[in-house]
C-alpha cells in the first residue's frame, strides 16, 4: 500500500487483533495526549510537536524492516529511531531557527523517551554527527514528512518562544524534564492501547476529590461527637480548624507546625483536599522520609477515606503487593497488584503518599520510566512530612525545585513537621526569597506547651560508658541512644549478658531488629525490665513508647526524635529525657557533626525547658544553615547548564557509598537460594531484610582477612561470627552510623 510516492508506514507490529499501527496515526495521537497532559501548565503547543518529532525515525527504512521482520517471527537486531527525530529537532531550529538555543526543548525529550536526557552542552555534538553521516536515513524521513504535509495528517501549532522558560535557568531544566514527563507518559499509554486494551481497563477510576472531603468531614463529625473533652482533643480540633480556614488563601508555600500528637495527618489531609477544591487543582501528593512512617499515614488514610482512596508508592509496599499475589495466587490478585504497578507509573490518582526519596528524586533525575509521572504533579498540593529531614547539602536544589513547582506549575507546597526549619532565615539559603510562607496554625507555641509529655534535662558534664552503664542498670526500662555502633558496642560491654538487655544498630540485620523490637514492645506494655543501648537507628519511624530516654547530645532534630520515643502515648504525666556529653567515643562527620555542635552551643545558652518551645528550632537551624554549604555538589550550576545526567548522579537523599553483605540469620539462606534461582525484584526485596550495608572501602580490606567473601560483584557473604546481641562486630571500625 503506498500513499503519494512513499509506502504507508508503521510504528508498531500488529496487536492480537492483526492490526498494524500506523505511523502518521500514532505520531497523531501521542502529540494530541501529550498536548493535553501539558495544558496545566502551559505547554500544549511544544508537547505536540514532540508527540510528531518523537518517532519520526520509524520513517527509516531500515526500521520498517525491522518491524516486518519481528511481525514475521525472525529476530534482528533493533533499529535506533528517537536519535533521528532528535536530530531533525536540532535541525530545524539550530540551523534555521531565530534562535538556535531553543533545540534543546524539542529534541533533548525525543532523544530521550527510551532512554535517559543526555547532557545538554554536548549532546549537541551526537547529533551534528547524525546529520554528517546519516543523510540518507534523514532525507527518506524529510520525505515522510513531505507528503506528512501535502496531507494534512497534522496541524502543527505555532510555537511562541518567547513564553518558554529563559535559557540557563533552573526552570528550564524542569521545564524540559516535564516535556519528558509529558511525551513519555502519552507515547506508553497510546502504545499500550495497540497492544493491550484489557489492560488499558484496568487503569483504575479513583473517587473523585470531592468524594474524599465528602468522606473525611464525615469521620471528622464522627470523630468530635465522640470524643471526650480533653486537652489532647481540643488541640487536635483547633489544628482542624485551622487547617481549614487556611485552606482558603491563594496557592504558594505553607507551614504546618504541630507538637507530637497534635493531629497533623489529618489535619494535613483536610488543608490538601479543601485547599484542592477550593482553587480547582487535582491531587494531593504526601512525601514522608521513612516507609514505617508512610505505612502509619497510608493506614489512616484508608481508616478514613476507604480503601479505594490511596496510592502507596514505595519499596515496602510493592513488596507486599508482589508478596499477596505469589501467596494467593488467583486471577483477583494479578489484577490488583496490576492496578497498583499502572497507577504507580504516573500517579494518576487523587491521594499519593510516597518517599520524600522517591519524589525529588524523580524531580532531578534524568531517566524516562520515573520521569513519566512527574507532569501529573502540576495543579497539585505537596504535603512534604518530617520536612526537617532534607538533607541540608541538598537544600539549594531542593528548595529551588520547589519553587519552580509553585512559580511554573501551579503547586501549592506544604512544610510539615513538629521542628520546622526556618529556610527564609537563612544568609545561604536564597531559593524562597519573595515568597511569603504562611503559617497554617498561627497559635502552634501554645499547642505545644499544652502537649509537653516530656522533662529534658541536660547534663554538662562529661559521662563515662562505666557511669553511663551504672545508670541504665538501676531503672527498670530506659532506652540510650548512641551517636555511633561503636559506641553502642562500647556501652553493651559495660553491661552484663542479661536478657533484659537488647541492642539495636544496623551491625544487626533488618529481620533480626524487627524480631527484636517486637519483643522489646510486648515487655513494655507487659511492664517488664527492658534496658536498651541503641543507635540513631531507633529514631527512624519506629514506633517505641519508653518513660525514660538517654540521648547522647547530637543534632537537635535528633533529639527531638528521640524524646518522641518518651511518654509517646502519654500514659504518664511526664516522661524524662535526658541529654548527656559522652566522655568518650566518636561523631559521625559533616551536616551532623556541625548540627550537633549547634545543638551543644544552644543547650549552654538555654535552659533545658526550651526543648519544648517551638522557637528554639528557628534558631537552631538558622545557624546550621549558615554553616553548612546548602549546595556542596554544585548542583544549581549544573542544572542551568542541562546536565541531566551528572545532576541525577549527584543528587541523593540518601548518601550510599555501601554494598550489601548477607549474613547468616534467620531464613537468609533460603531467600539467598529463591534469589538465585529467580533473580526478580520481589525476590531481591525479601533477601534485603538479612542484608547489612558496609562501607566499599571496608570491604576490600575485610576481604583480605577474610572477613567476607563475593555471591556476585556487588554483593558480599559475612564469613565471621554473627552475635545474637552484637550482629557482626569482629572488623567493623567504621564509627559513623547515620541512619536514613
Amino acid at each position: 500500500m503506498r500513499v503519494g510516492d512513499i509506502p504507508v508506514l508503521y510504528a508498531h507490529t500488529p496487536n492480537a487483533a492483526g492490526h498494524w499501527d500506523l505511523l502518521h496515526e500514532h505520531l497523531r495521537r501521542v502529540a494530541e495526549r501529550a498536548a493535553e497532559f501539558a495544558r496545566p501548565f502551559g505547554g500544549e503547543a511544544i508537547a505536540y510537536l514532540l508527540g510528531i518529532f518523537h518517532d519520526l525515525g520509524k520513517a527509516n527504512p531500515a526500521f520498517q524492516e525491522y518491524l516486518r521482520e519481528a511481525a514475521a517471527g525472525r529476530q534482528r537486531n533493533s533499529v535506533p529511531h528517537a536519535k533521528y527525530g532528535a536530530t531533525l529537532a536540532y535541525s530545524a531550529l539550530f540551523h534555521h531557527g531565530r534562535e538556535p538555543e531553543r533545540w534543546k526543548e524539542l529534541a533533548l525529550p525525543v532523544g530521550a523517551h527510551h532512554s535517559e536526557l543526555a547532557c545538554g552542552g554536548t549532546y549537541a555534538q551526537d547529533l551534528g554527527q547524525c546529520l554528517d553521516k546519516d543523510t540518507a536515513v534523514l532525507e527518506a524521513i524529510y520525505g515522510y514528512l513531505r507528503v506528512a504535509g501535502a496531507r494534512g495528517w497534522w496541524q502543527l501549532p505555532k510555537l511562541d518562544l518567547a513564553k518558554l522558560p529563559k535559557p540557563n535557568t533552573t526552570s528550564r531544566e524542569l521545564f524540559i524534564r516535564m516535556l519528558l514527563s509529558v511525551l513519555v507518559d502519552a507515547d506508553r499509554l497510546d502504545t499500550e492501547a495497540h497492544f493491550d486494551a484489557a489492560r488499558v481497563t484496568l487503569r483504575r477510576t479513583w473517587p473523585e476529590l470531592e468524594t474524599l472531603w465528602e468522606r473525611l468531614e464525615a469521620a471528622q463529625k464522627r470523630l468530635l461527637a465522640e470524643a471526650k473533652d480533653s486537652v489532647v482533643n481540643r488541640v487536635r480540633r483547633e489544628v482542624y480548624e485551622a487547617c481549614l480556614r487556611a485552606a482558603e488563601g491563594p496557592p504558594g508555600i505553607y507551614r504546618l507546625t504541630v507538637p507530637t500528637g497534635g493531629g497533623k495527618t489529618r489535619s494535613g489531609l483536610a488543608f490538601g483536599l479543601r485547599h484542592a477544591l477550593r482553587h480547582g487543582l487535582r491531587r494531593i501528593v504526601v512525601a514522608l522520609p521513612y516507609t514505617s512512617i508512610i505505612d502509619q499515614t497510608a493506614t489512616v488514610y484508608r481508616q478514613i477515606l476507604g480503601e479505594d482512596s490511596v496510592l502507596e508508592h514505595h519499596s515496602d509496599f510493592e513488596l507486599k503487593a508482589r508478596e499477596s499475589r505469589d501467596e494467593e495466587r488467583n486471577e483477583a490478585q494479578d489484577e490488583a497488584y496490576l492496578r497498583w504497578q499502572l497507577a504507580t507509573e504516573n500517579w494518576d490518582a487523587p491521594l499519593i503518599v510516597t518517599t520524600t526519596v522517591q519524589l525529588f528524586e524523580s524531580l532531578l533525575g534524568n531517566r524516562a520510566s520515573p520521569v513519566r509521572k512527574l507532569h501529573n504533579l502540576a495543579r497539585s498540593v505537596i504535603i512534604l512530612d518530617e520536612v526537617q529531614t532534607l538533607p541540608p547539602e541538598l537544600l539549594s536544589p531542593t528548595l529551588d525545585v520547589l519553587r519552580c513547582l509553585v512559580e511554573g506549575y501551579g503547586v501549592t507546597i506544604v512544610l510539615s513537621t513538629a521542628t520546622q526549619p526556618t529556610f527564609e532565615e537563612s544568609r545561604l539559603l536564597r531559593e524562597l526569597d519573595g515568597y511569603e510562607i504562611r503559617e497554617i496554625v498561627e497559635g502552634y507555641a501554645e499547642h505545644f506547651r499544652l502537649l509537653e509529655r516530656v522533662e529534658y534535662r541536660v547534663l554538662h558534664e562529661p559521662v563515662s560508658w562505666q557511669e553511663l552503664a551504672d545508670e541504665i542498670r538501676w531503672r527498670h526500662q530506659v532506652m540510650v541512644i548512641l551517636n555511633t555502633r561503636r559506641d553502642a558496642l562500647a556501652v553493651l560491654d559495660q553491661l552484663d549478658e542479661d536478657e533484659d538487655v537488647f541492642h539495636l544498630s544496623t551491625l544487626l540485620c533488618g529481620a533480626h531488629r524487627r524480631e527484636l523490637l517486637q519483643d522489646i514492645e510486648e515487655r513494655l506494655k507487659g511492664g517488664e525490665p527492658v534496658r536498651l543501648v541503641s543507635t540513631q537507628v531507633v529514631e527512624a519511624g519506629v514506633d517505641l513508647d519508653f518513660p525514660e530516654v538517654w540521648r547522647a547530645i547530637g543534632p537537635l532534630d535528633r533529639i527531638v526524635q528521640a524524646a518522641g520515643r518518651c511518654n509517646r502515648e502519654g500514659k504518664r504525666e511526664r516522661g524524662q529525657v535526658v541529654i548527656f556529653e559522652p566522655a568518650e567515643g566518636g561523631t559521625p562527620r559533616g551536616p551532623y557533626l556541625i548540627g550537633l555542635e549547634k545543638a551543644r552551643f544552644l543547650l549552654r545558652e538555654h535552659p533545658a525547658e526550651s526543648l519544648n518551645r517551638p522557637d528554639l528550632y528557628r534558631l537552631y537551624y538558622r545557624l546550621l544553615f549558615d554553616a553548612v554549604n546548602p549546595d556542596k555538589q554544585r548542583i544549581q550550576a549544573l542544572r542551568s547548564e542541562l546536565n541531566y545526567p551528572e545532576v541525577a548522579e549527584k543528587y541523593r537523599l540518601i548518601a550510599d557509598d555501601t554494598l550489601p553483605v548477607l549474613v547468616s540469620w534467620g531464613a537468609a539462606e533460603r531467600r539467598l537460594a529463591e534469589w538465585r534461582a529467580k533473580p526478580s525484584r520481589a525476590a531481591w526485596r525479601r533477601l534485603q531484610p538479612y542484608l547489612i550495608s558496609l562501607r566499599r572501602n571496608d570491604l576490600e580490606r575485610l576481604r583480605r582477612e577474610g572477613w567476607v567473601e563475593p555471591i556476585t560483584e556487588a554483593m558480599y557473604r559475612w564469613c565471621g561470627q554473627y552475635h545474637e546481641r552484637r550482629g557482626i562486630v569482629a572488623a567493623v571500625h567504621d564509627p559513623s552510623d547515620l541512619i536514613v
